[in-house]
């Protein structure tokens, strides 16, 4: 596994290749996460229960949790990695990972076999989303398989990247549902709790909640709405709540570690999403499997989520997200929707079982691919257009004759590799986990 976006940092993609990870090594694989550090003390080698190892390659962020690309200086440390480690295959994560985007490219050196998942939908008309369509066009033009977390993502990422759509895959996201438990206490209707937790951006369509807050207040005077996130748009909600004096029925929490999300959302009865778009939306799954009924804007997969009597679908329009507001709130009030019918619905529609299963069916196709010569790759690179595809070739080119480099000066007999009998398996897997639960049980009953 390798992506920007891991532990300690905290987040969807983080959570996925954790979950992924986990079960893997439950099934008998052998995984390793290849990631940034995160200095002082996460640099190096560093395992994470129930036994993923992570190395932590010693690179500076520049913005939101990324690397800058880092094509050349990254190889030595990917080299030694894959090599001591025996890996067969490069699962890289979410198209704004530079260490994504170079595991593969490297990758085809060795023979090593590549799968890359999208997390997120992109446009195709501002300049950020065109510069991160071409390198992910680049990235995936050699590429053995891609995963998608909704079928609306998979449409994105084929258009994006020009992939052949045979072999885009989708496999959704799932959560640990006995996390999300719904409250054992019934709450009241004379108070109808909203809950709000999403980062605090223009992308969250934070704008559309500060413009129908007020509205929905005004129109329900037994609404309260509590909000967990920190972002940019803060100030806005803090300047709406100053304006309409609505301190007392607009309750912040600022930022919510993921162990505490259960306990703000089982305060609630309803969730509101007003993202302005949205590949799959975890943040959902989670309020439904915690009972809260859901309204969300209908924009990316978020419509392929949750049946009909789940969620309701409002266009990102604040009169339309008004009146799919109000009509939750009465259907909430009327007792219409059932907290632990929904979160057992969700137990038998999401689990990261059979996840992982539909995940290894990719690995199988990816495996079973026949390998792309370098000529294959050279001239694959090269279409991507009359300006890009020279550059791409020359970084392909100066990347072989580097590889080719690090061969000559490190061998592959003079590095230190990874005894097999250190590999993770199912047994030593169940022997930790009983071991576990035995401290557990020690500790509690001490």
């Amino acid at each position: 596994m390798i992506s920007d976006f891991f532990h300690p940092n905290v987040g969807g993609v983080e959570n996925h290749i954790y979950m992924l990870s986990v079960e893997l090594l439950r099934k008998g694989h052998k995984v390793i996460v290849i990631t940034h550090s995160h200095p002082p003390d996460r640099v190096g080698i560093r395992w994470l229960l129930p036994g993923i190892k992570v190395y932590y390659i010693p690179f500076v962020t520049i913005a939101s949790s990324a690397t800058l690309p880092n094509f050349f200086t990254f190889l030595p440390y990917y080299r030694s990695i894959i090599l001591r480690e025996g890996i067969n295959l490069i699962h890289a994560h979410a198209s704004l990972s530079s260490l994504g985007h170079e595991g593969i490219l490297h990758a085809h050196h060795f023979g090593v076999r590549t799968v890359f998942t999208d997390h997120s939908l992109f446009g195709f008309e501002d300049a950020a989303s065109i510069l991160t369509n071409k390198l992910l066009e680049a990235t995936l033009s050699n590429v053995d398989a891609v995963i998608c977390v909704s079928h609306t993502g998979r449409e994105n990422t084929v258009l994006r990247s020009c992939i052949p759509p045979s072999i885009a895959h989708v496999i959704p996201n799932a959560i640990v549902v006995d996390q999300f438990r719904p409250s054992e206490d019934l709450l009241t209707t004379d108070t109808i709790n909203i809950v709000v937790i999403s980062r605090l951006a223009y992308r969250k369509g934070i704008d559309l909640f500060v413009a129908t807050a007020p509205r929905i207040c005004t129109l329900f005077p037994n609404v309260k709405f509590i909000v967990g996130g920190d972002g940019s748009k803060l100030i806005d909600i803090l300047q709406m709540r100053e304006k309409h004096f609505l301190q007392d029925r607009i309750i912040l929490r600022g930022p919510v570690r993921h162990d505490d999300v259960r306990k703000v959302l089982t305060e609630g009865s309803i969730f509101l999403n007003t993202s302005l778009t949205e590949s799959f939306g975890i943040a959902i799954l989670e309020a439904a499997c915690a009972g809260l009924y859901v309204v969300s804007t209908r924009v990316g997969g978020v419509p392929e989520i949750l049946p009909e009597d789940m969620i309701s679908l409002p266009l990102p329009e604040e009169d339309d997200i008004v009146r799919a507001m109000s009509e939750a709130i009465r259907r909430v009030s009327a007792g219409l929707h059932d907290p632990h019918a929904a979160h057992a619905r969700i137990r038998e529609f999401y689990n990261w079982k059979d996840v992982t299963e539909r995940t290894e069916r990719v690995y199988q196709f990816a495996l079973s691919a026949p390998e792309t010569d370098l000529w294959t790759r050279i001239k694959r690179t090269n279409a991507l257009g009359r300006f890009v595809g020279p550059i791409y070739v020359v970084i392909l080119i100066v990347d072989i004759f580097f590889f080719n480099l690090l061969e000559w000066l490190i061998p592959r007999e003079s590095i230190d590799y990874v005894p097999k009998e250190c590999d993770w398996t199912q047994q030593r897997y169940e022997q930790y986990a009983k071991e576990v639960e035995d401290r557990v049980k020690k500790k509690a009953t001490s």
